[in-house]
């Protein structure tokens, strides 16, 4: 049964990340940065004064919704900011070689784009009962943007982000978990499991307002822990990162050599690993933040600010920096991958300590992606079946937690990967069809800042 799975899975994996399907996810990244003007690029700075800069601000909770721009952007980021930033960028090199880095980092820039209008589109078209209840995201917009008509196509993403939370958000997490606290701590992963089933469960059943609480405490901290640690070893490496990013760059373009224990590695591999895990790590094109981005009590374009800063923090930040502590330290000829391999950087960056950060960053970037993709999941499955799916879900969904945390780690990836890729589609289509609202917002947007502008100037003239 196990080998007709994997056969199976290795099939679908071949035909969702052939070229057409990365030729897509590349190109709707492209295509809606295009269309934005080059946002990302051109307004970095004032995405940062109209999100970060305004953190502290009251007048971003005037609008509707369930939690605060803040608290969308962290728990969208407890989803990101995960073992795909550590196992994920490991195993991207040790399979693609470092030039798979390369194709993260182009990924990601214009996945920047993407992500902007997931968090755009999601708050835009969300849906709020009569009683409050708020529910957005790819569903919802494919079915209020794109009209009844399309309906069709909402229903099929929203079956497969239900499944796909099983993988990426939760057997992938756990197992990862469960093997980082085996290695640091000799604990059984049938115990690890258990732990992780209890944790969760007690934020999980009490929906997005304990979620976002839980994500708006752990996910800053864990963050600049983790970046604190990694800058740490390159200071003590420093003269080692100019031929790091050469290397990248070079291995990007032609073929990485075997070197110890790595296999080498071609340029189809680097692409092919650096966009799976790049999209693994900042989950740009799979629509699954916009759920919780339609959550925030704030207009959609400003929203959308908070996306662009979700992907250049967790992959041009944190997953760089592992990936120059991996390439620094010289580990990538040992042979390992995952989180092992990460792990071994640490240790041999930080000898003591280094082992140390990365069990406990494992941990808790683990713990708090199951928690958001709970939602994500859970709401998916809302849209399909209304709320008395949601009490169940939850609890299927802790059953697969210890069910991962026991797995095997190659397959628990692996299908992972097709479930990124095959949920992931849908909802490029969406974006693509919806490009030119994204233009109109943009549009709409600085003609209202013109306008406040303007009448402030006013003001202070009478």
């Amino acid at each position: 049964m196990l080998e007709w799975i994997v056969r199976t899975n290795d099939l679908i994996n071949g035909i969702v990340w052939g070229p057409p399907f990365m030729i897509l996810l590349v190109g709707t990244g492209v295509y809606l940065t295009v269309r934005l003007g080059f946002f990302q690029f051109t307004h970095l700075r004032h995405a940062w004064r109209h999100s970060f800069g305004r953190l502290f601000r009251r007048d971003l909770d005037t609008e509707a919704g369930a939690i605060s721009p803040f608290q969308a952007v962290t728990s969208a980021m407890a989803a990101t900011i995960g073992v795909g930033n550590i196992a994920g960028v490991a195993t991207a090199i040790a399979l693609g070689g470092p030039g798979a880095v390369f194709w993260m980092w182009m990924v990601a820039l214009v996945g920047m784009a993407t992500k902007m209008a997931e968090a755009t589109l999601g708050l835009k078209y969300r849906h709020v009962d009569a009683d409050g209840h708020v529910s957005g995201g790819v569903f919802y917009y494919i079915e209020k943007g794109l009209g009844p008509n399309w309906k069709w196509l909402a229903m099929i993403y929203a079956f497969l982000a239900g499944l796909a939370a099983f993988g990426i958000g939760n057997m992938v997490q756990s197992n990862t978990m469960a093997q980082s606290m085996a290695s640091g701590f000799g604990l059984p992963h049938w115990a690890t499991g258990v732990a992780a089933v209890v944790l969760v469960g007690l934020v999980t059943l009490g929906g997005i307002s304990r979620i976002a609480v839980t994500a708006e405490k752990i996910v800053p901290i864990m963050a600049v822990a983790y970046v604190a640690g990694s800058l740490g070893i390159l200071a003590i490496y420093f003269t080692e990162i100019p031929a790091a990013f050469a290397l990248i760059v070079q291995s990007a373009f032609h073929p990485a050599p075997a070197v110890g224990g790595f296999a080498g590695a071609t340029v189809a591999a680097s692409i092919r690993y650096g966009i799976a895990r790049g999209i693994f790590s900042n989950e740009a094109g799979l629509g699954s933040a916009s759920i919780v981005h339609a959550q925030a009590r704030n207009t959609p374009f400003r929203q959308g600010f908070w996306g662009v800063w979700e992907v250049f923090i967790d992959t041009l930040v944190v997953c760089t920096l592992t990936a120059l502590v991996i390439l620094v330290t010289g580990v990538m000829a040992s042979g390992q991958t995952g989180a092992d391999l990460t792990s071994a950087a640490f240790s041999t960056g930080l000898p003591g300590p280094g082992g140390w950060i990365i069990v406990i960053a494992i941990v808790f970037f683990a713990y708090t992606t199951m928690l958001t993709w709970n939602f994500y999941g859970e709401k998916s499955w809302e849209y399909l079946f209304g709320r008395r799916v949601v009490v169940p879900y939850r609890l299927l969904f802790l059953v697969f937690v210890f069910i991962g945390a026991i797995g095997g780690l190659e397959l628990v990836w692996d299908v992972a990967d097709t479930f990124n890729g095959l949920m992931a589609a849908p909802n490029l289509i969406a974006l693509i069809l919806l490009g030119g609202v994204m233009a109109r917002e943009k549009l709409d947007y600085f003609n209202q800042l013109r306008d406040r502008a303007g009448r402030i100037d006013n003001n202070k003239r009478e």
